[in-house]
């Protein structure tokens, strides 16, 4: 395979790994909104409480996400538009975005391993402190914020072997509701999921950014070397053609 088939080849995979770095940001934005806007995230990190561990961490992941997914787009912008008209500065540029996300993404990798319940948690001990003080010391509005969690996550409080029968502790589920699922298993459930979607979408992130990365760093050195494509309006006249040039002026005159 000739140098300017491998640039033509290069040039393609660039424009598809960019497209697909677009489908990425795009889900990476939408999974960072749904983390701080859905109906899920947003009744249990809007409780009014004094200290709520899951608020701090759905801003936290709210901005990790749209910082990356901003980073994504506009690394796959500079990268497809350098590649059509083989522009060296945008395809650096492009590389420097990609290399930003990609340190990015392993510190997120590095978080998750390091800290795989971290999430979890903040969200399991909002809910115990609302629902405590719910039912230890019934208020309108800390019922009202259990009942909201719970219509959410389509559960019914919490069954715990520590609890003491006969406490005076009012139980927020009776009659029928006493049968639906328990908020902890729910919430847990939920959460999983949403984890599992983020590791994916990590995972994805990382082989994307690695291999953009890669063929930005061949499509620069290759425009730089003069092995590309476009070489309209680029043109040298040889020794042969330089004469024909001179002796058709001078028969013209």
């Amino acid at each position: 395979m000739g140098p300017g088939r491998r640039v033509r080849v290069a040039k393609c995979q660039m424009l598809l790994t960019c497209f697909l770095v677009l489908l990425l940001s795009l889900s990476v934005a939408t999974l960072a909104a749904r983390a701080h806007f859905g109906d899920h995230f947003a009744v249990v990190s809007q409780a009014s409480l004094e200290r709520n561990p899951c608020e701090a961490m759905s801003h936290w992941v709210f901005y990790t996400g749209i910082s990356l997914a901003g980073l994504l787009s506009l690394g796959a912008a500079l990268s497809a538009a350098a590649t059509t008209r083989e522009a060296q500065g945008p395809l650096a540029m492009g590389f420097g975005c990609f290399a930003l996300a990609f340190c990015g993404l392993v510190q997120v990798a590095l978080w998750r391993f390091h800290n795989p319940t971290q999430v979890e948690d903040a969200v399991l001990d909002t809910f115990d402190l609302v629902y405590h003080q719910a039912v230890r010391s019934p208020s309108r509005i800390r019922v009202q914020e259990l009942a909201a969690i719970q219509d959410t996550f389509l559960c019914c409080g919490k069954r715990s072997p520590f609890r003491l029968l006969g406490s005076g502790e009012v139980d927020p589920c009776k009659g029928e509701k006493a049968a639906g699922e328990d908020c902890l298993q729910s919430i847990r459930s939920f959460l999983k999921t949403q984890q599992n979607i983020a590791s994916m979408l990590t995972s994805t992130g990382l082989a994307l950014t690695g291999y953009a990365m890669l063929l930005s760093s061949f499509l620069w050195a290759a425009v730089r070397s003069g092995r590309g494509l476009d070489r309209r309006g680029k043109y040298t006249l040889t020794a042969r053609s330089e004469a024909q040039s001179r002796w058709a002026g001078w028969v013209l005159l």
